[in-house]
């Protein structure tokens, strides 16, 4: 049987758990995988640099990073959007609108605030609020993995923490900590994952059309029926309970394989953004990033998110 070796994170509401749960792409499309998990994007990339991977579910910047240096790679789906929140004590005031931020964040002025790795969407959207926002004397502390970091809040290491909607769950569940910035404030319509493979994979035309179709039914799977989705993950994470994961589903319930318009456009206004930043070679173009060819044919209607 042929193979196919997928890079996956522990976020609970990317597909790779539905379809690495149920085995489909073994039994619908032939194909072995072979499941890989990583604790960021950019150590993902890392794995793709060493040949180790061909399909990857990932979030845009930092697949952006390694296009920028030379990696052969290209996003064909996306997943899912806006899942990028803010956490923090519940003293500190949640945004209900953008004119809410500055005054929140205010607060934290002189003091670190957790994120995933460095290169990470969640860290490259923190630094950017901060940035654009005035507060230049506030300490990004970057973390292996986002599961640290509700316990460093408690800890006091860092005063608040940017990661997906796991981690406020988590915050929220186990610590008393609320969402200070919600994702539709941090960066609309920014490009949560996306399904990325190898310049190689792409001459395998139907394994990859097949794998998208799966991907679209577990999408639609948590947006449709997210009960059921949440014993499936629950079931394969082992971890957290069926309501936890369907917590995390409601906090940016915005799956689809599809790539529009303004998914595409989210995830090109990172360039200029990671040029500023010091960690994007050269200029990309959207050419670069995307390959629209194999979601066209599996998504023709419009978008879901």
């Amino acid at each position: 049987m042929k193979q196919i070796r997928i890079g996956y994170l522990s976020t609970l509401y990317h597909t790779s758990h539905i379809l690495k749960s149920q085995g489909y792409i073994a039994t619908e499309l032939g194909i072995e995988p072979q499941w890989l998990l990583f604790g960021t994007g950019p150590a993902m990339i890392e794995a793709f640099s060493r040949g180790e991977l061909d399909l990857g579910y990932i979030g845009l910047p930092p697949a952006m990073i390694g296009i920028s240096r030379g990696m052969k790679l290209t996003c064909i789906a996306g997943g899912h959007i806006e899942g990028t929140v803010l956490v923090g004590p519940e003293g500190a005031g949640a945004a209900r609108d953008a004119q809410d931020i500055d005054s929140i964040l205010a607060r934290f002025a002189g003091k670190k605030i957790g994120a995933p790795a460095r290169g990470s969407i969640h860290d490259i959207i923190l630094r950017h609020l901060l940035h654009t926002r005035g507060i230049i004397d506030s300490t990004v502390v970057n973390y292996p993995w986002a599961d640290l970091m509700p316990q460093a809040i408690a800890d006091g290491e860092i005063a608040a923490a940017a990661g997906t909607p796991p981690l406020a769950v988590v915050a929220q569940a186990w610590y008393g900590y609320g969402i200070i910035i919600p994702p539709r404030l941090l960066w609309p319509f920014n490009p949560s994952y996306g399904i990325v493979v190898t310049e190689g994979m792409l001459q395998e035309r139907q394994l990859l059309e097949g794998f998208l179709r799966l991907h679209e039914q577990a999408s639609n799977l948590i947006r449709e029926n997210s009960d059921e989705a949440a014993l499936i993950v629950a079931q394969e994470i082992k971890v957290v309970d069926a309501d936890f994961v369907r917590t995390v589903f409601a906090i940016s319930p915005h799956y689809c394989a599809a790539l529009p318009e303004p998914y595409c456009r989210a995830a090109m206004a990172f360039v200029p953004v990671l040029r500023e930043q010091g960690i994007l070679d050269r200029e990309l173009s959207e050419q670069e990033v995307f390959d629209f060819s194999f979601i066209r044919r599996v998504h023709p209607e419009g978008h879901h998110y």
